[in-house]
């Protein structure tokens, strides 16, 4: 009876450990860098935001693939995260500034504000953009 009631525990709990793996979300989205230094920053950026468990940009694509818990975070703030490290993503473009700091060989071509985003350049979103990025001091967002 004891071994029933123990192996019963056990794959109640095997059930809801894979129930919280699956809760992971995957992304791909384009990110501007140049070399290896622009990668390990990329990298490092989306990785401290809480509930991403791994970050992967490719140096030739300009892609970087995302795993994070959607419970926790949200892709816009790893976009954000991105975006405050110097490196243009599709919802935000980082100031002049910031992006001037970058390392010679970390400067790329820049990303046009017409790039995709979340808003589509309606005057209400433009306030609803300007509100939620006033924060933000390093990065715009795109419309």
């Amino acid at each position: 009876m004891k071994t029933r009631i123990l192996n019963l525990v056990m794959i109640m709990g095997l059930s809801s450990l894979t129930l919280l793996a699956n809760t992971e979300k995957t992304e791909k989205f384009k990110v501007a860098g140049n070399c290896g230094m622009c990668e390990t920053r990329i990298e490092k950026a989306a990785k401290s935001v809480d509930g991403v468990s791994s970050a992967d940009w490719d140096k030739e694509t300009k892609m970087i693939e995302v795993t994070y818990n959607p419970e926790t975070s949200d892709i816009h703030k790893i976009h954000q995260a991105i975006a405050n490290t110097g490196h243009d993503t599709e919802m935000h473009s980082v100031k002049a500034e910031v992006y001037d700091n970058l390392p010679g060989c970390c400067k790329y071509e820049r990303m046009s504000k017409q790039t995709a985003g979340c808003c589509s350049g309606e005057k209400a979103c433009d306030k609803a953009c300007d509100e939620e990025h006033s924060s933000h001091g390093s990065v715009e967002h795109k419309h």
